[in-house]
């Protein structure tokens, strides 16, 4: 999974396609409970970019977007938010590609 380096960045990511945001940090279990599981469901679901965002380094762009707890993933479809997944609460890979399953 890549790792976003800049607003400008979002902002392009956001804008074309299908990318998924995942809201992490290093200092966070629950965060560092699903990295293992990540990459297999990047193989699944190849249509979606996926994509980290540090939540220490990113704080504003949380606050803009309403994530204020992690893991949370954000998802959008050209420019449109079309899901997000967004609590303080630990997620199983089982939750999280339910949630994917559910995107229109």
């Amino acid at each position: 999974m890549e790792n976003l380096q800049s607003i400008e960045q979002f902002e392009q990511l956001k804008a074309q396609g299908q990318t998924i945001f995942m809201f992490s940090a290093d200092w966070c279990g629950d965060c560092r409970f699903i990295d293992p599981v990540m990459p297999s469901i990047e193989e699944k679901y190849t249509n979606y970019r996926f994509v980290k965002v540090d939540r220490d380094e990113f704080i504003d762009l949380c606050v803009q977007l309403d994530v204020f707890g992690i893991p949370s993933f954000l998802v959008f479809r050209d420019g449109e938010e079309i899901g997000r997944f967004v609590s303080k609460d630990r997620k199983t890979q089982e939750e999280i590609e339910t949630f994917i399953d559910g995107l229109k």
